[in-house]
């Protein structure tokens, strides 16, 4: 596997939490400004976040950010709150469950979070989403003046 995509080690995924890291789109303008895992880089490049959740067989990975409140991050850097392979929104109680990303309970019931192709080879996992290049685990960076997680997409 491609070094530069290598995300982590297995064992680094948390079985009860979730793994922050942030990814940088191929395609700038495939991620939305209301989406609350977006920031900028140090050159004002769009970055997101993913979570990379732990399953029985293998790691899942989705976009940050709720589907009801698109601008509600699940893991706010600290680890997205799982019980039983399902990820809780705590903003409003939304469940989604670990293999699919299909909410189960909750005001998007039926919604399904964006998925980020990710496979785990030789005890590691990879990015393998092509609409993606791995930056770095962790969260991606905010203007902290602004007072929410969005970048703005207008240059003011």
């Amino acid at each position: 596997m491609d070094a530069d995509r290598r995300i982590a080690a297995l064992d680094e995924v948390p079985e009860d939490s979730t793994l922050l890291v942030t990814l940088r789109p191929v395609d700038p303008d495939s991620v939305a400004e209301g989406e609350g895992d977006v920031g900028a880089d140090d050159d004002g490049g769009v970055e997101a976040e993913a979570i990379l959740l732990r399953l029985d067989d293998g790691v899942s990975a989705f976009r940050n950010y709720c589907q009801h409140w698109t601008d509600v991050r699940l893991d706010k850097d600290e680890g997205a709150f799982v019980r039983n392979g399902e990820v809780f929104c705590q903003k409003h109680g939304a469940t989604f469950e670990g293999e699919s990303g299909y909410c189960n309970f909750g005001p998007c019931e039926g919604a399904v979070l964006e998925d980020v192709d990710v496979t785990v080879a030789d005890g590691a996992v990879y990015l393998a989403d092509d609409a993606y290049e791995f930056v770095r685990r962790g969260p991606s960076r905010r203007d902290a003046d602004a007072g929410d997680s969005r970048i703005d997409f207008t240059g003011n």
